[in-house]
């Protein structure tokens, strides 16, 4: 099993990354700040206006280490690769399947199908917690719909049926999801249905931000394994777009990162002068708290679990590497009942 190297993220501004040996320096106003052997990472992520230099940049790519660079907000911006690896008769069949409409749709129920498994057992975990009778009807009432479309998914005929299944749950999903919130804190982080870009809301910034970071996990795990990140089978292709990361970010989202901003809510420790409203509405979680996320996020890919399918224990962050692995396998056609995905317990 692969080992679960660290992610580093490089978010104060002005910071600069150089290279000093084998090891990864950074200096802020020539101070510096952290130094951390390069073999300890699996990748860097760079936020806002970071600076790095060529012979980091150069070292990185030959080592087949990732670099992200993000806005301060956390959307995607570039990515530094090296040479292209993995196995070219993988990508061939990734691209001959890509266009067997059975194939793409069985695989985008299956990614679906974990999707609203695991997002149901969050709303049934909050309502067996909740001691109010009306979130706990609530959150009843929508896990028995993600039920309901989960049922409805084998009869859907086409991926477009799929998506509309799927839109559908995800609308009742996030209704509910402030239930999820502990009652004193959800003026300020009640979430009224998911909003992206920009997010309008405490609890849409939190979850955007979480979600940047799984994003960037998925991609870099389907890329480990030959994968071509751009080419999937639930979401469209576009240029720009990781399709695949997609797929395979699906039935994570409840586990790395819904419960994750539940848990620093409802613990308090995101509040909500943590978040500044920018002109036009958009709120945007801010300084402090944003390295306190990173931090948490980190921490819980550290959390182990016992994987259904490998009956082995194995940490929450190499559940991406796991997945992209089976979705390799299905690929090949080496997995009689295709893609399977990850089921939370």
């Amino acid at each position: 099993m692969r080992t679960l190297l660290n992610t580093l993220y490089i978010m104060t501004p002005g910071a600069y990354a150089h290279l000093e040996n084998d090891t990864l320096r950074i200096d802020v106003e020539h101070v510096k700040r952290l130094q951390v052997p390069l073999h300890h990472l699996g990748g860097v992520v760079c936020f806002g206006d970071a600076m790095l230099s060529p012979a980091l940049m150069h070292r990185l790519a030959d080592e087949g280490k990732s670099l992200v660079l993000l806005d301060r907000n956390g959307r995607f911006k570039a990515r530094l690769e090296g040479a292209v690896s993995g196995n070219i008769l993988l990508r061939q069949a990734q691209h001959r399947v890509a266009g067997d409409a059975r194939f793409a749709l069985d695989t985008a129920r299956a990614a679906i199908a974990g999707k609203l498994r695991n997002s149901r057992q969050i709303l049934l975990r909050g309502a067996r917690e909740a001691d109010d009778e009306t979130d706990r009807r609530a959150l009843s009432e929508a896990a028995e719909a993600l039920a309901n479309s989960t049922r409805n998914l084998p009869a859907a005929p086409d991926l477009d049926t799929l998506r509309g299944v799927e839109g559908e749950a995800a609308k009742r999903y996030f209704a509910a999801f402030t239930h999820l919130v502990r009652p004193d804190a959800r003026a300020d982080f009640s979430l009224d249905g998911r909003t992206r870009r920009p997010p309008r809301d405490r609890m849409n910034a939190l979850l955007s931000f979480l979600y940047s970071m799984l994003m960037n996990d998925c991609r870099s795990a389907a890329e480990s394994v030959g994968l071509d990140p751009q080419l999937g089978f639930l979401h469209a292709v576009r240029p720009g777009r990781a399709a695949l990361a997609l797929d395979l970010m699906e039935e994570f989202r409840a586990v790395l990162a819904d419960r994750l901003a539940l848990t620093l809510v409802n613990r308090g420790q995101i509040a909500a002068k943590d978040f500044t409203e920018r002109e036009g509405g958009a709120v945007m979680l801010e300084g402090d708290a944003r390295r306190a996320v990173v931090i948490a996020y980190q921490e819980r890919k550290q959390e182990e679990i016992t994987h259904p399918l490998l009956d082995a224990k194995a940490p929450l962050g190499l559940l991406p590497q796991l997945q992209a692995r089976f979705m390799a396998r299905a690929i090949r056609g080496e997995m009689a009942e295709g893609y399977l995905p990850f089921l939370y317990r």
